[in-house]
């Protein structure tokens, strides 16, 4: 079984937590805002998720990352390894929009990573407006895939969104593994 680690980072109180038990089904914390110390680890199995019926599946480890940057100093430890980036972020604080470039700099830029292993999601608090025609992104944000996450409206669209990306990371998973097996026998 292929297992993948993925870093769920972003601004405080942007919804990493939330949007990590939704994702791995955990009812862990959930209820009122308490904010992560450093990082939380959520493993999560998804059976077959490559498509074909010889797939092992993959297990999934979500490190839902604290969003407080007096962590900074653990975040080279959390990055080693990493197979994917999560950005999350409140699309109506404009702070949040500022502060995405640095957590994208940090998380994806500063790390052998390419922008497909890097998915951005503007999280609509419940109760929010939830406009999600006029966002609108400075480069190199505007060229990464952005996803509209509402809870309350469309959990099932959520999900599809996150197993679509959790693909992604799979099968860049298995080309690397591949390359990686062929240099081996050439």
């Amino acid at each position: 079984m292929l297992k993948a680690k993925v870093l769920l980072v972003g601004p405080r109180e942007s919804g990493k937590s939330v949007l990590a038990n939704f994702v791995s089904e955990s009812t862990e914390g959930i209820g009122s805002y308490r904010p992560t110390q450093g990082v939380r680890i959520l493993e999560y199995e998804r059976p077959n998720l490559s498509g074909n019926s010889k797939g092992a599946g993959c297990r999934f480890e979500l490190w839902d990352c604290s969003g407080d940057q007096k962590f900074e100093t653990c975040w080279p430890a959390l990055m080693k390894d990493s197979h994917g980036v999560i950005i999350i972020f409140n699309p109506e604080l404009p702070s949040h929009l500022k502060e995405i470039e640095m957590w994208y700099s940090c998380f994806v830029q500063q790390q052998p990573l390419l922008d497909s292993q890097c998915l951005l999601v503007a999280h609509h608090k419940p109760g929010s407006a939830g406009d999600t025609e006029n966002l609108s992104l400075a480069y190199p944000l505007n060229k990464l895939k952005l996803i509209h996450s509402n809870l309350e409206e469309d959990p099932e669209d959520v999900r599809m969104e996150f197993l679509k990306y959790f693909k992604s990371i799979i099968t860049l998973m298995n080309e690397s593994r591949e390359r990686e097996e062929m240099s081996i026998i050439s």
